[in-house]
């Protein structure tokens, strides 16, 4: 049975949404690398009622451990350090030593970076960020707050918290250290490798997904299966124990049996399915963008290495750039409209024969929320991808905001790309 743990995310800014929470989903998945099993994932403000009520709920569900991130800055809300010593039992106090070291990296970044401060203030927030619970172990700052491994006090029971920073590039930088010994360590001696797998597919309805798997779940005991869709993609992710491999290949063979002519990748996502695609049979890619701006550059462009295959983009918004830049017929334009198949097959041509690339991709659209017509509603997009293999092309009509129709567009235009380049389900 695997070992559980539970994730505490402080900050009122992830609460309210104006900061995305990178940290609950990295510290979830790292942990069952080391066969730890998250079961909650709790968000509180930079309350200390709430935290104290989030780390009562954790510990009331059993798990061994606890995880909290952000609340460890030098300003009056970030109280983490203080709380978690408080409800282990130990209290905190100032350690000497580690103030001189926070001192330290404050002064150096101050002095690289130009900065000018009061010193008294200064100095307050740095004894702040050296107080440390008794009997906690201190992780070294990898910005200007320590993390802290915090057991319960002798005589108490409860989990073993560990407290890391809030920014995602410190704590990934310390999470190692946090780990590696005392009663983490411990805790993780001997805990069984919890595996997961992920099935892609592209077509098949949930309706249908939900029908196999009820029809194939006697054969499927020992798995953990849950399924998202997102944006026309079915993302099927299995958790289980090393004592249940054969019932997940049972699982993707049931998958393939019904539903392989969706099935589009067991493992890598489909930015990753492209790029091997384009990597491994030596193709160059160039694109011409109306409606989505670049995005469709950006995610090719987002992966390491893609300089080996992405030649470059053109933004064409404007019926002028399209004709100067891509060479887009200007008759054309006026004989079907900048949003229409014709358009988008001359754009894909064009940033196709002016990079010299292998492949050409045209996207041209009326995103919204304005500047649809009755015959041209808005999310009326037309994508085409072009290439020595042939050429591929989709009307489609998006529903949604401006930012959906616009991250749409461009997960079809890789589905097409994908599609061109290795087969499988067509977009």
């Amino acid at each position: 049975m695997s070992i559980r743990a539970g994730i505490v995310v402080t900050g009122t800014e992830v609460l309210t949404g104006r900061v995305a929470d990178a940290n609950g989903p990295w510290l979830a998945e790292r942990l069952r690398e080391l066969g730890v099993d998250v079961g909650h994932v709790v968000v509180v403000g930079d309350r200390p009622a709430d935290l104290r009520a989030a780390l009562d709920f954790l510990a009331g569900t059993g798990v061994p451990l606890v995880v909290t991130t952000g609340g460890l800055g030098p300003t009056a809300d970030d109280l983490t350090a203080d709380v978690v010593g408080e409800y282990q039992g130990r209290p905190s106090s100032v350690d000497a030593a580690l103030e001189e070291r926070i001192a330290a990296v404050v002064a150096r970044l101050m002095a690289m970076r130009g900065w000018r401060a009061d010193a008294e203030s200064t100095a307050a927030g740095v004894r702040k960020q050296a107080r440390v619970p008794e009997g906690a172990t201190v992780l070294d700052p990898v910005g200007t707050a320590p993390g802290l491994v915090v057991p319960p006090a002798e005589g108490r029971s409860g989990p073993v918290v560990v407290v890391l920073p809030g920014p995602p590039g410190e704590l990934r930088g310390m999470w190692p250290a946090a780990v590696a010994g005392g009663p983490v360590a411990a805790l993780l001696t001997g805990a069984p490798e919890l595996r997961q797998a992920t099935v892609r597919m592209w077509g098949t309805l949930e309706a249908q997904l939900a029908a196999t798997l009820r029809d194939a779940e006697p054969e499927l005991g020992g798995l953990e299966i849950t399924t998202c869709l997102r944006e026309g993609e079915l993302e099927i992710v299995t958790r289980y124990a090393t004592d249940a491999q054969p019932a997940y290949d049972r699982l993707v063979e049931v998958l393939t049996e019904r539903h392989g002519d969706t099935v589009f990748s067991t493992g890598p996502d489909l930015d990753a399915v492209v790029a091997d695609a384009l990597s491994g049979r030596g193709r160059t890619i160039a694109t011409a963008e109306s409606c989505t701006g670049g995005l469709l550059a950006g995610r090719l462009s987002a992966r390491p290495g893609s300089s080996a295959y992405l030649l470059g983009g053109v933004t064409a918004y404007a019926n002028s750039a399209k004709e100067a830049l891509l060479d887009v017929p200007a008759v054309l334009i006026d004989r079907h409209g900048a949003v229409s198949a014709e358009v988008a097959a001359a754009m894909a041509d064009g940033a196709r024969t002016r990079f010299g690339a292998d492949v050409g991709v045209g996207i041209t659209g009326v995103a919204g929320p304005g500047g649809g017509t009755d015959d041209k509603p808005v999310g009326t997009v037309h994508v085409c991808v072009t290439g020595p293999d042939g050429r591929v092309a989709r009307a489609l009509r998006l529903r949604g905001s401006r930012t959906a129709v616009r991250e749409r567009s461009v997960t079809m235009a890789l589905h097409l790309l994908r599609e061109l380049l290795v087969g499988g389900p067509p977009a």
